[in-house]
């Protein structure tokens, strides 16, 4: 058995799903960060469970033909690019490889066959930037980005991978801060002003937003920030200030008011018009986006004919596309600002056979299936943690007879794709897109087509005023949150662990996961290893 704090010397194999590198010391896998393919490493250990290990490497004795000198001098320490170290054809063979193996593994597809299209572009690829700031060791305002599994700020001011409009308004309201005398929210405190710089920049239109997330309606020396804003950069549409009091991690609040300018950025995607609110999801890269959507298209197939279910619709960006190519197109989105959007935008493309209800996708599913809705094609685009299995045998209950599924994390993809297995829909081709180069993060579309069904396996009833939700609530369903635990650490978790830390992070623990009525029950209790496993899927779920 591998010692904690001791150095061994390996060579690193392979990478996890988390992007870190794997290599092998006495039959144990040992996860070390920043490492590629290739490498041989003296690795510390600093961490030992019963089944893997975590280390640091201390030296590259041997660097792989993988390696390249990283772009960004904040490579390693900032939390948002793990793989600036390696060349580029091997960040997209590992991003391949990384969605081939969840739909084998997984998905229990037989050597699937997944291209892969590159980036155009590895820098200043985003149009989205989220800074979080506060206050640098020399007590001046800071923005950038957390170090990995943490929240502290590594500072940035210079980001490769986000637009230099966002570089650009991230600093000159930093530099107001301070001349103002402006605090940042302080976590720990929960004393400060500016808690968040949001900006976001549109490729087609050449506009930029901001907007300001703080803890109160009215910002001092409010007008000189805008009178900054303005002088110095001329793309500037509007200034939006949103008021987020509470003190968990979710970064926008529901209050938004305009400072200035426009309420709303304007971009084109796919031939169409598009006004985004902050709160409305818009995928981050441009380029790569029309060419995910239009293989989604390709996949989706429709006839003038057909009508489209588009759940995770967002600001309508794929329904108004599956609008021009079918009958009716009906999009659903739970962010009642995105549903607005979606709304407004269609009247502007003079897209008369689109139209968007607020929901949940899941629950939409059931009641369109209880009200004997029958789409031709779904097309799902759901946030990492995928689809709730409900929602899964909702949309086999709508029986269409093409779905497509895009999905931004391949574990939660090919899990679903097996659930649709189950009920006659099989797998028929995939489709990976980099969208997030330097990340480990990858896009993929899939292409699922009704075959035979057993009807006795999707039979669905329930009653919406009686239905127990709780599997809904809190960000994932505990059988979620236990095959990511599974996925990622080797660990079996129970039930009950996850609720007991639940309960030591805040969250409401469903009907079903009560204390034991008496005080003086006895229950096992959640080991430290198994704890921090589900701690690490609460946050990778926005659970914390």
């Amino acid at each position: 058995m591998v010692e904690k704090n001791k150095i061994y010397r390996a060579a690193v194999t392979d990478y996890t799903a988390e992007g870190m590198g794997v290599a092998r010391i006495q039959d144990i896998a040992v996860f070390v960060p920043g490492t590629a393919a290739g490498d041989q490493c003296d690795i510390r250990i600093t961490k030992v469970t019963s089944r893997m290990a975590y280390g640091r490497a201390e030296r590259i004795v041997v660097p792989s033909k993988h390696r390249i000198t990283p772009e960004c001098p904040l490579a390693g320490r900032c939390g948002g690019c793990c793989w600036q170290h390696l060349s580029y054809e091997e960040e997209l063979r590992a991003k391949q490889k990384k969605v081939k193996d969840a739909l084998r593994r997984l998905g229990g597809i037989e050597a699937p066959d997944v291209p892969i299209t590159g980036a155009p572009r590895l820098t200043h690829y985003r149009n989205k930037a989220q800074y979080p700031v506060g206050l640098g060791a020399d007590g001046r305002t800071v923005t950038g980005f957390y170090r990995s599994h943490s929240h502290e700020i590594i500072p940035a001011a210079q980001c490769p991978i986000q637009s230099e409009t966002a570089n650009l308004l991230a600093g000159i309201v930093r530099r107001w801060m301070d001349d103002c005398g402006v605090a940042p929210y302080d976590e720990a405190t929960r004393k400060g002003i500016v808690r968040h710089i949001y900006v976001r920049t549109g490729e087609a239109t050449g506009e930029s937003h901001l907007c300001i997330i703080a803890t109160r309606a009215k910002l001092p020396a409010q007008e000189e920030l805008l009178r900054r804003l303005r002088d110095a950069c001329p793309s500037l549409t509007g200034v939006v200030l949103n008021v987020n009091k509470k003190t968990d991690n979710v970064i926008l609040g529901e209050r938004t008011l305009t400072l200035w300018g426009e309420p709303e950025l304007e971009d084109r995607l796919c031939g169409n018009v598009f006004r985004l609110s902050p709160h409305a999801f818009y995928q981050v890269n441009h380029e790569q986006t029309e060419r995910l959507y239009a293989c989604a298209l390709e996949f989706a197939a429709l006839t003038s004919a057909e009508t489209a279910l588009d759940l995770y619709c967002g600001a309508g960006t794929i329904t108004l596309a599956l609008a021009a190519r079918a009958k009716r197109a009906i999009g659903v989105e739970i962010v009642p600002e995105a549903v607005e959007n979606a709304r407004d935008n269609a009247a502007r493309n003079g897209v008369s056979n689109a139209e968007f209800f607020c929901a949940d996708a899941g629950q939409a599913a059931m009641r369109f299936a209880y009200l004997g809705e029958h789409p031709d094609v779904i097309t799902v685009d759901p946030p990492r943690k995928g689809l709730d299995a409900d929602a899964v045998e909702a949309a086999a209950k709508l029986s269409p007879s093409r779905i497509v599924y895009v999905s931004c994390d391949p574990a939660t993809l090919a899990r679903d794709v097996k659930r649709f297995a189950a009920l006659g829909y099989q797998f028929q081709k995939a489709q990976a897109f980099d969208l997030f180069p330097r990340t480990r993060h990858v896009e993929t579309v899939v292409l699922l087509s009704k075959g035979e069904v057993d009807s006795k396996k999707i039979r669905v009833e329930f009653s919406l005023e009686d239905m127990d939700m709780s599997e809904f609530q809190d960000g994932a369903t505990y059988t979620q949150i236990k095959e990511y635990v599974l996925e990622h650490s080797g660990l079996k978790v129970s039930n009950l662990y996850i609720s007991q830390i639940k309960r030591k992070c805040g969250i409401e623990v469903g009907k079903n996961y009560n204390l034991p009525k008496s005080d003086d029950s006895r229950q096992p209790q959640c080991p430290p290893e198994k704890e921090e496993a589900i701690r690490e899927a609460f946050k990778y779920f926005g659970m914390i």
